[in-house]
């Protein structure tokens, strides 16, 4: 089985000997060692590169136990220099580096090194990396694949998006041939690892809280929430106390692991943000539906999951919109609502306002999707994504409206 992974090493080359550490990023088991050591050293080799000027050190490997101590491994290293030409110094999973730190700011030492490292759990997070590195690490984040990406191992794509829909995108997935092999991985991977990796980090002794709070986020994606109604919630379905602030510190865990994201909501004509509540969505829609034992499987809320994935994976920076508007009253009363528009995607001097809806057969539900979209007086693009499949078209208010499958392979619509 092989993957394109053309972004990620596209991005990889173009950050080529830029003189900074390249930190490959992302939820674990989403495939960063495989960009590294197999996509991104098969091109090193493809374009001119000599094999002894490519120095791999696997740390998870027991052959390479020695390694982890840290002036064992940079004299290592260093020895394997033995020329002026560029060296690539690719170390997976560097996390089990005694001082990885400090061996990696020494290698920015070396004039002729250019260093590449993948690291993953609870020792390893970006949050980290930011303080440790200060300046000096190129973070390249890695996602699960997203589905155009999962597509090109089916033939058909209907049969893909189901799959995808189901068991979302960790590669490893595509492994297994039934459905219950596919659950029993996602299932034994949230708990065994993800949850492991919290724990031990944050030296967490209610584990029950933990597990609670995770079942309401993952039942409740595409819902405005914040740590007083999760708290209230919890006592609804626990009759204990769990405090907010605790609450919200346990989101802080849960993001900086990269298992969920939060997007804020964000006032459209008065252009800021809002604050609580805010949305909440799972970095793998298979491991949120794992968590719930797939009975919960409502196509509206998964759909929105990934295409909020997907619009963060195109490299938009993804809000949730909110719009007032003036209305008349029966008495003639002007009266001020608020509607929702699902994701506000920016990047750069671009953005678009995105829409996510199940159907838009019957008139009444067209036109609610639409309310807020007629009530920005911007000129960016305006977008509604259908859980259909549709020719792609504009309506007769210039709103763009596709099928979620275009949507999700076609990268000139929205990019």
């Amino acid at each position: 089985m092989f993957i394109r992974r053309d972004k990620y090493l596209n991005r990889l080359i173009s950050h080529e000997k830029n003189g900074l550490i390249k930190i490959v990023s992302g939820i674990r088991r989403c495939g960063k060692s495989y960009l590294l050591c197999n996509i991104f050293r098969d091109w090193l080799l493809e374009n001119r590169t000599d094999a002894s000027h490519i120095i791999e050190v696997a740390l998870d490997d027991i052959a390479n136990y020695h390694l982890r101590n840290p002036h064992t491994m940079y004299a290592y290293l260093k020895s394997l220099i033995k020329d002026d030409k560029t060296y690539y110094i690719i170390i997976d999973e560097v996390q089990y580096l005694d001082e990885f730190v400090d061996v990696l700011n020494g290698l920015l030492h070396i004039p002729n090194a250019d260093v590449y490292v993948t690291g993953s759990n609870s020792r390893f997070l970006v949050t980290d990396i930011v303080t440790e590195f200060r300046g000096r690490g190129d973070v390249i984040m890695i996602y699960p694949l997203v589905f155009s990406e999962f597509a090109t191992q089916y033939e058909d794509i209907n049969s893909a998006w189901k799959n995808y829909f189901t068991f979302g995108g960790l590669p490893f997935v595509l492994t297994f041939n039934s459905p219950e092999e596919k659950g029993e991985y996602l299932a034994s991977l949230f708990q065994e690892v993800y949850i492991t990796d919290i724990i031990e980090r944050h030296d967490i002794r209610n584990k029950e809280e933990l597990d609670e709070l995770i079942n309401i986020l993952a039942s409740s994606i595409g819902s405005l929430t914040n740590p007083p109604k999760l708290e209230r919630a919890y006592k609804s379905i626990k009759n204990k106390s769990f405090s907010a602030n605790t609450i919200r510190t346990y989101i802080d865990y849960l993001t900086d692991s990269f298992l969920i994201s939060e997007a804020k909501r964000y006032n459209i004509k008065g252009k800021r943000y809002i604050g609580s509540p805010s949305k909440f969505y799972f970095e793998d829609v298979g491991l949120r539906n794992a968590r719930l034992n797939f009975r919960q499987t409502e196509e509206n809320h998964i759909t929105e999951n990934i295409i909020y994935n997907e619009l963060r994976y195109r490299g938009f920076n993804v809000d949730v919109g909110n719009v007032e508007i003036y209305e008349k009253s029966p008495e003639g009363k002007t009266l001020r609502n608020s509607a929702e528009v699902d994701f506000v995607a920016s990047k750069g001097n671009k953005k678009y306002y995105v829409q996510s809806t199940f159907s838009m057969w019957d008139r009444e539900t067209s036109e609610r999707e639409k309310k807020s979209l007629k009530n920005i007086d911007d000129s960016f693009g305006k977008a509604i994504i259908v859980n259909d499949d549709r020719i792609p078209l504009l309506d007769e208010n210039g709103f763009l409206i596709l099928g979620i499958k275009q949507f999700l392979t076609d990268y000139s619509v929205i990019n």
